[in-house]
């Protein structure tokens, strides 16, 4: 069984930064792309920044040159670093990972959410 655990998240102010962490743990073989998402009160849950297993990432428009989305292969966590916080990206934040399982086939996890509060 594998499990992403979130943490980082809490409240903060307008122009302060968080850090996001999530650890993958379990029975695994192998991580392909990691990814946050969240979700705000009667929104869609939106993709947030994504890395590949060499690396690559992407963004949403809305954080572009505010968030940087890292990992770390031999802990088996990403990281979602973010600065200049705005009232806006207050959300839950879910982590999510492909991770290959023992035959080979690549299966779709979610963390359980870590609230971030931006107010002032």
């Amino acid at each position: 069984q594998v499990q992403l655990v979130e943490s980082g998240g809490g409240l903060v102010q307008p122009g302060d930064s968080l850090r996001l962490s999530c650890a993958a743990s379990g029975t695994i073989f192998g991580i392909d792309a990691m990814a946050w998402h969240r979700q705000a009160p009667g929104k869609e849950r939106e993709l947030v920044a994504m890395i590949g297993s060499g690396g690559g990432t992407n963004y949403a428009d809305s954080v572009k040159g505010r968030f940087t989305i890292s990992r770390d292969n031999a802990l088996n966590t990403v990281y979602l670093q973010m600065n200049n916080l705005k009232p806006e990206d207050a959300a839950v934040y879910y982590c999510h990972a492909w991770i290959r399982g023992r035959f080979g086939a690549l299966i779709p996890y979610w963390g359980q959410g870590t609230q971030v509060t931006v107010s002032s």
